[in-house]
């Protein structure tokens, strides 16, 4: 059972992931831009980083910068909310069509480590950074991680109700965070498995130990 769970959750992220309308022009600059303004953030902090330092990062003329992002914080925003919500996007995509709570959970922590891996700048940044933004951007980008949040909740509420287990969700959500969320910390391509294989592990390690600590209800 676990090997079909694993394999059905992977092609259901290969079938799927690919599912995007393409970039535009301007999407592809607005990428650029963010992904230059990413490694500045995460070499020298957001506090420690100029919109000089942007600007010859980005090749963009200091005047356009401030121009288009009036900023170092909106584009701190930007990068933020770009991260979240694409990983959101992809989540629902990918999780269309799959039926089985366990394998839901599988596709989840696969799309979150697929990201996270792949985009270990913009990890570092978001995690040592996540204070940063005031009134309306950190708002704005609040309430995506809540929705985020609410998507796990009720991913876990819904194998408790399939497989009628009764622990706190809360604590299970939280604790396969705080699993994923650092693995930017310790990951090393050279001797680490990828995002497959990392997910298999940790999809094991945490739906086996929720299912099996849980009582059943009576």
């Amino acid at each position: 059972m676990v090997a079909t769970s694993t394999t059905s959750a992977r092609l259901s992220v290969r079938q799927r992931g690919n599912s995007r309308p393409p970039a535009t022009r301007f999407d592809k600059r607005l990428g650029q831009i963010l992904a230059h303004a990413t490694d500045v953030f995460c070499k020298k902090g957001y506090e420690g980083a100029s919109m000089r330092d942007l600007s010859r990062a980005s090749g963009m003329s200091l005047a356009g910068l401030y121009y288009y992002f009036q900023s170092k914080e909106r584009l701190l925003f930007l990068i933020q909310k770009h991260t979240f919500t694409t990983i959101v996007e992809r989540l629902k995509v990918r999780l269309e069509g799959v039926n089985d709570a366990e394998q839901r959970i599988r596709i989840f922590i696969l799309n979150h480590l697929e990201y996270f891996l792949s985009n270990q700048a913009a990890m570092k940044v978001l995690s040592h950074e996540d204070d940063a933004l005031k009134n309306g951007f950190a708002l704005e980008v609040a309430a995506i991680k809540r929705e985020y949040y609410r998507i796990c909740v009720g991913l876990l509420d819904e194998l408790k109700r399939e497989r009628g287990l009764q622990f706190s969700t809360r604590i299970a959500v939280l604790s396969l965070f705080g699993m994923m969320n650092w693995i930017y910390t310790w990951h090393n391509p050279r001797v680490d498995a990828d995002a497959d294989e990392l997910a298999r592990q940790m999809s094991e390690m945490f739906l086996r130990g929720v299912m099996n600590g849980a009582r059943t209800r009576r």
